[in-house]
């Protein structure tokens, strides 16, 4: 019996043997959807191959990568374009003139 002809008779849904009471709202969990473990650190597939140096001379900050956040940023279009003239990766060349000014004036303003 559908849902709609219970409901029209007036008869409380019936699921998990709860008969006579409201059934929960919760779902039950689907396949496929089950929890994932979270993936383990792996430090040589985070090394950079083309930094030159060997892992057992790597130290964890020369592997730290900071979390990257989305955001939407207005640039103007000359701006832009000359970054996007040398192809790909525009975003990570933005973001690394960005960094070289901000360790820049922190070691500016440290050192008054």
């Amino acid at each position: 019996m559908t849902r709609k002809l219970r409901l029209a008779k007036g008869e409380s849904a019936v699921r998990r043997g709860q008969e006579g009471s409201r059934a929960s709202t919760r779902r039950a969990s689907r396949p496929g959807t089950k929890r994932k473990r979270p993936k383990t650190l792996n430090l040589a597939a985070s090394a950079d191959p083309k930094s030159g140096l060997p892992l057992s001379t790597m130290k964890i900050a020369d592997l730290y990568r900071p979390l990257k956040k989305p955001v939407t940023l207005r640039l103007d279009a000359d701006v832009l374009a000359w970054f996007k003239k040398d192809g790909r990766r525009y975003q990570t060349r933005i973001n690394t003139a960005l960094r070289k000014v901000m360790e820049r004036e922190m070691k500016e303003s440290r050192s008054r």
